[in-house]
């Protein structure tokens, strides 16, 4: 087991040590007011940590605190993971950006576009072109969540039981193939729907290396980057560091609420959102991206696979906000922010709702969990706790501008 560990003096690091203790106390307070249980943030310059707070508790009913060491649920985050794998088998030639899925995954050979209608009237036509890996890495794949409620095609995943992006009981492959006999919300490359395409990404992960999903990830990034923790359960002698789940409470404050099996092996390898780590494998992982693909002489990716990852790839320059019409997208926070490959990428930092600089890229996860590197100041951060909102979180805006107040160069 490695642990995350300040290396440097704020000061040190061009970072003013009393806007950061303005930053623990803003959060302290979420904490002293019941809407978070704990929590565990960092900041680095240059790759080394400069400031490491663990704050609260893990679990509140056993009076266990967060600690360096403490493991958590990261969902979402898991999606630049896979995004990476994927871009592992690009550089070997395994794979391309531009493969139609169904050259791997033949059940996606005739996508159905939507036309009109609901329910039983609902109307499709065959779709202009295929889905290609690059539209499963951008979010632009015409595939949607079963939990949006805003448009027809939604209703259907409803009913095929995808309510958490996984038919009840099946793998990977299985719940996959129920995906690809769904009708696409819109011709593949033309908007952006955040979906369960990461989902299919990692099945397409699968069969191109002929691993399973968890195997090619501890093989390839876990083990090579020292990201001791990652994976998709925890093993019996390190469940004790594994922070509970909490979600809002309908009287106020926070109660526990269920959250990934863990506790074994999980039958659906979600490579969307299945993960669990620490703070010390997302430090690794973000620090990878920072360095354009290389970690301590260790290099996964060229340079050029890493720039083009973090880059805009919505055509045009687009960002998400005019670039996807579904109503769960038209939302102040993605003004000025375009998608690369599996992340977020800042192209705009005018037009944002919280400081950022230009270039700056990564992403969060459902339970409050969120990673982001601004290569322009050499920063990286993450903040760490585990409570699944009801609604939107103020907490991504709050953070960044506390951690851009607290840099001095």
């Amino acid at each position: 087991m490695a642990q995350l560990r300040q290396e440097v003096d704020p000061g040190e690091a061009g970072l003013d040590a009393k806007a950061l203790d303005r930053l623990d106390q803003h959060f302290a307070h979420y904490v002293d007011e019941g809407r978070l249980p704990g929590f565990l943030v960092a900041v680095s310059r240059g790759g080394r940590v400069a400031h490491l707070t663990a704050h609260g508790h893990r679990d509140l009913a056993a009076g266990l605190p967060v600690e360096a060491d403490t493991l958590w649920r990261i969902y979402s985050m898991t999606k630049p993971v896979t995004s990476v794998a994927a871009l592992l088998l690009v550089e070997e030639g395994r794979l391309s950006l531009d493969d139609p899925v169904a050259r791997h995954l033949p059940a996606f050979a005739d996508p159905q576009v939507y036309v009109g209608g609901s329910g039983a009237g609902l109307r499709t036509r065959p779709a202009d072109g295929p889905i290609l890996v690059r539209h499963l890495m951008t979010h632009t794949a015409g595939l949607t969540f079963a939990f949006y409620q805003n448009h027809p095609v939604d209703a259907l995943y409803r009913e095929a039981g995808l309510e958490s992006a996984v038919i009840p009981g099946s793998n990977l492959a299985e719940t996959v193939d129920v995906y690809a006999g769904l009708p696409l919300q819109f011709e593949p490359g033309t908007e952006w729907n955040y979906s369960v395409a990461t989902n299919v990404l990692g099945r397409v992960v699968e069969v191109v290396s002929g691993q399973p999903l968890d195997t090619f990830l501890a093989e390839r990034i876990f083990g090579p980057l020292g990201m001791t923790d990652a994976g998709f359960h925890v093993p019996p002698e390190q469940r004790d560091r594994l922070a509970e789940l909490y979600g809002d409470a309908d009287g106020g404050g926070i109660e526990p609420i269920p959250g990934l099996p863990l506790h074994g092996r999980p039958r659906f390898l979600s490579g969307s959102g299945g993960m669990v780590a620490s703070a010390h494998d997302v430090h690794r992982f973000a620090e990878l991206l920072r360095r354009r693909g290389e970690l301590d002489g260790t290099r996964l990716l060229a340079p050029r696979t890493v720039d083009l990852m973090t880059s805009n790839q919505l055509p045009g320059g687009a960002d998400l906000r005019s670039f996807g019409s579904r109503p769960a997208h038209d939302e102040p926070g993605n003004d000025g922010v375009g998608f690369g490959l599996g992340v977020s990428v800042v192209i705009d930092p005018e037009r944002t709702k919280a400081p950022s600089g230009l270039g700056t890229y990564g992403w969060s996860g459902v339970a409050t969990t969120t990673f982001w590197v601004d290569p322009g100041r050499d920063l990286t951060v993450q903040f760490m706790t585990q409570v699944r909102p009801k609604g939107s979180h103020s907490i991504y805006p709050e953070l960044k501008r506390l951690v851009h107040e607290a840099v001095t160069d």
